[in-house]
């Protein structure tokens, strides 16, 4: 099974995590919606929407370039219009799209907190939600992946980030309630979040990074790819942490994400019941 002639609508593919995904995705001939904000350079952070489209084509895919905030949601609905109107329907949709403060709430301003939800929480449920239909139509082992942590309600994820975290909920939330609205429809909705922090250019707006243990996004793309060849109609309702979703499948070469490197400081939002597995798979199956 591979992605060839499958359309993806990716949000925030204009660099990072977003363009990783659609870089793998690429690989295999697909069709790519690049829908992001970024149309012309931005003055610390690399990429565009025309640079990504770029890389997608060379990489073997066929690229669409949006210009799409998707807090608007006349934007939102052009843009998944125009995907399926140049590509005959969607059969993927990546929520990715994400903004970040790690600020308590004293300091977090409220045009922060409404960035975050305007995103993260509404921007994630406003596009499944136009893109629903297509996906229902697709018949092409439809699926929705959120880049979003394991639903946790322990105290320790919110005290220091209170509107980032329940941001970030929100996006799981959607997996949640989606899964099971969209089972009938045999539509796989779910979670994938990083073990580690995630090197790109946009993290290094939230603080300085020089000193952490940071892996590549191809391990989010790589573990992206196993989730879009997983039988929609089966594979569901899950939160995913990619080198344990990955180990799990048997992929053991976790060096090729940062090489040489051994220990690594854990993202947030892990439970400890994730940590525990990943060291014992560590242990038996080795990094290579």
């Amino acid at each position: 099974m591979s992605l060839q002639g499958k359309t993806l609508f990716i949000s925030g593919a204009s660099r990072g995590i977003g363009l990783a995904i659609a870089l793998r995705a690429a690989r295999d001939k697909a069709n790519i919606a690049i829908a992001a904000k970024t149309a012309t350079p931005h003055p610390t952070l690399p990429g565009t929407i025309y640079t990504a489209a770029e890389e997608i084509e060379k990489a073997g895919g066929t690229a669409l370039p949006i210009i799409c905030d998707i807090r608007d949601e006349e934007q939102v609905k052009s843009a998944i219009d125009q995907t399926a109107a140049k590509f005959g329907g969607i059969d993927i949709l990546v929520n990715n799209a994400s903004a970040i403060s790690l600020t308590n709430t004293q300091e977090t301003s409220v045009k922060k907190y409404d960035l975050m939800h305007s995103i993260n929480g509404r921007g994630t449920w406003m596009v499944s939600k136009y893109a629903i239909p297509h996906l229902i139509k697709s018949g092409k082992n439809p699926h929705i992946l959120n880049l979003s942590p394991p639903l946790s309600m322990k105290e320790a994820w919110f005290k220091d980030n209170v509107a980032y975290t329940m941001s970030k909920m929100n996006m799981s939330m959607c997996v949640l309630g989606m899964a099971g609205e969209l089972r009938r429809h045999k539509i796989g909705v779910n979670a994938l979040w990083p073990l580690t922090l995630i090197g790109t250019a946009a993290l290094t707006q939230v603080g300085d990074m020089s000193n952490m243990k940071l892996r590549t996004p191809d391990i989010i793309a790589d573990a992206a790819y196993e989730v879009f060849l997983k039988d929609s109609s089966k594979f569901s309702g899950n939160f995913l942490v990619d080198e344990l979703f990955l180990r799990r499948e048997g992929f053991t070469d976790m060096d090729k994400y940062a090489p040489g490197e051994r220990k690594f400081s854990p993202d947030f939002f892990l439970p400890d019941e994730v940590l525990k597995e990943i060291d014992e798979l560590r242990a038996t199956q080795g990094w290579n």
